[in-house]
């Protein structure tokens, strides 16, 4: 582990949790509506449930082993980084518990009261009584834990309620009441005045969970939860070659609900013969038992923030922002043969992609339709284009992800689905998960094949594509279509791809390519010629990629970083990052695009890709990005970076110590939302061109330096930014400001 004050390397898993900090502090952010607070608490929630869950059930498996791994960045045995989660996350429980505390007093000023089962009125206590043994008590399952009656099997993030009993006969034993996710786990009660008072129904049944065992009995109780480790491996499942590999994944699924717990919730505090009692059955450490006064399950969160939004206060939440949708008649499929197309998602609609492919599967001139597969709807409209072009008598190739984590049973189910269309269904490496977005659709037309290729930074997923920012590369150039077919084949085939112009394609043709673009700025910067870079990404681990930052920044080159998440390097160290500035967005909508730029003007090269700067992305997923040559839509997406680059609503810039604070407006000058703004700047991204394309060819290198154009940013339309009433829009303040800062009001 590295001891030096000037060190440019930061834990990955602190990192992570200083990601999840900034979350949670848009919880107590006041210019952010209260339901989305409110949401923001359950996010943070939401989150570090996934990080018990994945990163410290991994470190936990590690300190079992004699050959403990390292930490790549910093060398940190797995024991030394649990020894320092352990504070960190105590911290931010401590920090959400208080804002807890601040979002239910600013909950009841605006007219929801939270029940204090502590405090109730006899007529209030009557009314819960009642409703608890009509419409709780006859479906609890009790539990007795004894000499007679052992402990029970406790599920991964399933809410329990734990008494210490005692008895004449018996002596002190335990009781446990399982509080299923089939409860509604928020009950809402609209008061004769107009207010409405809501109660947790964990907290309900913690109330009258006396009556269950004899109140005379219980002597302590609280309410508890369980986390467990969800990091599974296939290695030994795959033993078998003849085993089906959907068989395989369905059987470790069962196996995850039942690996070792790794985190003890208790609420609202913790008797110390309870939290004895349940370490020594569930053998989880004293560090990792946390008390907290929030809601234990972070559902309970996400349910109030969306009754709070839907009970029609708009100041309540942000505003309506719907993705633009493309006019009558608009054809992707015709458009993408003229000339290649960009789309931003959430400000541009997917259901052009969707009828591109709903068309594509009954055109005749169509041969076959080839996509990856990661995480889909539930609901997938992607999948049953697939299934009608492979009803249609087209061939159907989908790579579907069955490692795709927590979406597991989904992809098994939509497999499944798939094969019984006649769709041919495989599923990728042993050694190489496959995180790629790419579609290929390949036509014959006069005896010659034809090809369109899609290339996206996120999911093929309906409902994400409304709430992630991501990007959709279409074109018919033929040479990226000819390398997207040998992507296939060679996943088909169980090979990597090592050879590629315009693709990225990791692991072999990912990393080094963006390793030459940066060498090629720091060679500009030695010989005293402008040079830069702009990489945006959610996360960077790999220590590679880490040193030639500091190489780049060392030999004069300007190095901004927009990385949302996890983030291991230090920007602004002298003498070894002082030319790097990170920032990250962290916002209404999750940052998830990722755009590799470098250089400016006419000497820009600019990539969009799957995958980020981790080590898992870059050396164990196949990954596929590709170079944009399309000057148009290299200078919109250089456009999105200089956007972001002058956020002041949702960026928090990184300080030499690894600490991040709040980017904020100059004196005088109004704050800038990069995401709001987007809307405005895809505005008339459907637009037919009025003037042919241009020719497709790669740029001339060295002609010049000029820095790219400020992105021109207009006003978003009613159509593109629906409010509810003028009145909604002034009462905004960071609408507002957004407005002014697009087209330079109050600018001194």
């Amino acid at each position: 582990m590295e001891k030096s004050s000037d060190s440019i390397f930061i834990n990955r898993e602190l990192s992570w949790l200083d990601f999840d900090s900034r979350v949670l502090a848009l919880a107590k952010e006041k210019s952010v509506p209260l339901a989305e607070r409110i949401k923001f608490a359950a996010i943070f929630a939401s989150n570090m449930d996934e990080f018990f869950m994945v990163r410290v059930g991994s470190l936990y498996d590690q300190t079992l082993l004699k050959n403990n791994k390292l930490d790549i960045v910093t060398h940190m045995t797995a024991s030394e980084q649990i020894a320092a989660i352990t504070p960190r996350v105590a911290e931010l429980q401590a920090k959400c518990d208080k804002y807890y505390q601040h979002l239910l007093n600013a909950l009841e000023a605006n007219g929801y009261r939270k029940v204090n089962f502590s405090h109730l009125t006899k007529q209030q206590e009557h009314y819960w009584k009642a409703y608890f043994q009509q419409e709780i008590f006859p479906i609890l399952s009790p539990q007795i834990v004894d000499q007679r009656h052992p402990f029970p099997f406790l599920r991964n993030k399933e809410i329990y309620f734990a008494a210490m009993l005692n008895s004449k006969t018996d002596g002190v034993y335990y009781g446990i009441i399982p509080i299923s996710s089939q409860f509604e786990r928020v009950l809402f009660i609209k008061n004769p005045d107009g207010t409405t008072s809501f109660a947790f129904v964990e907290e309900l049944i913690a109330h009258f969970a006396g009556n269950i065992f004899n109140k005379s009995t219980v002597q302590k109780s609280c309410l508890f939860r369980v986390t467990r480790n969800a990091d599974i491996t296939v290695d030994e499942g795959m033993m078998d070659h003849d085993i089906d590999f959907r068989d395989v994944m369905s059987e470790l699924l069962k196996k995850r609900r039942k690996l070792a717990a790794v985190r003890l919730q208790f609420w609202p505090d913790a008797p110390q013969e309870i939290v004895k009692f349940l370490r020594e059955k569930l053998v989880v450490p004293a560090d990792r038992c946390y008390a907290q006064t929030s809601p234990l399950d972070p559902g309970g969160l996400f349910r109030l923030a969306s009754r709070v939004a839907s009970d029609g206060n708009p100041a309540m939440s942000y505003p309506p922002a719907r993705p633009i949708q493309a006019p009558a008649g608009y054809d992707l499929y015709t458009e993408a043969h003229k000339h290649d197309v960009l789309l931003a998602y959430p400000y541009q609609s997917i259901r052009p992609f969707i009828r591109m492919l709903m068309k594509a599967g009954s055109d005749p001139d169509v041969v076959s339709i080839k996509m990856t597969l990661y995480r889909m709807a539930t609901d997938s409209q992607i999948v049953q284009a697939l299934v009608n072009a492979a009803e249609n008598g087209k061939e159907v190739v989908a790579m579907v992800e069955l490692r795709a984590r927590f979406d597991e049973q989904n992809n098994i189910d939509w497999s499944k689905q798939l094969e019984e269309a006649g769709c041919t269904v495989f599923y990728g490496f042993d050694d190489y998960k496959v995180h790629s977005k790419l579609t290929l659709i390949t036509s014959k037309v006069n005896g010659k094949y034809r090809y369109l290729t899609q290339i996206g930074t996120g999911n093929y997923n309906e409902k994400t594509s409304e709430l992630y920012t991501d990007l959709s590369f279409i074109t018919t150039r033929q040479e990226i279509g000819e390398e997207a077919s040998a992507v296939f084949n060679n996943m088909a085939l169980q090979r990597l791809t090592s050879e590629a112009d315009t693709m990225l394609v990791a692991p072999l043709r990912f990393k080094s390519v963006l390793l030459d673009q940066m060498d090629r700025q720091i060679d500009l910067a030695r010989r005293g010629q402008p040079a830069s870079m702009i990489l945006k990404n959610n996360s960077i681990n790999d220590p590679e990629i880490i040193n030639k930052i500091s190489e780049a920044s060392c030999a004069g080159v300007r190095v901004d970083m927009i990385v949302r998440g996890i983030c291991c390097i230090k920007a602004g160290v002298p003498g070894k990052t002082e030319n790097v500035h990170i920032r990250s967005l962290v916002g209404r909508y999750l940052e998830h695009s990722r755009i590799y730029c470098f250089g400016s003007g006419e000497d820009m090269t600019i990539y969009i890709a799957s995958g980020d700067f981790l080590t898992r992305n870059t050396e164990r997923r196949v990954e596929v990005g590709v170079r944009v040559d399309d000057r148009e839509i290299a200078q919109k997406l250089r456009g999105i970076l200089d956007l972001q680059l002058r956020d002041t609503v949702n960026a928090r810039e990184m300080q030499p110590d690894g600490s991040y604070t709040r980017v904020k407006p100059k004196d005088g000058e109004p704050p800038v939302d990069s995401q709001m703004a987007m809307y405005g700047y895809f505005q008339h991204a459907f637009d037919l061109p009025t003037v042919p394309p241009r020719t497709a060819s790669r740029p001339a290198q060295l002609k010049s330096s000029a820095p790219a154009a400020e992105p021109k940013v207009s006003r978003p339309s009613s159509a593109q930014v629906r409010h509810s009433g003028q009145q909604a829009v002034e009462g905004n303040v960071r609408f507002r400001g957004l407005l002014d800062s697009l087209f330079g009001r109050g600018k001194k």
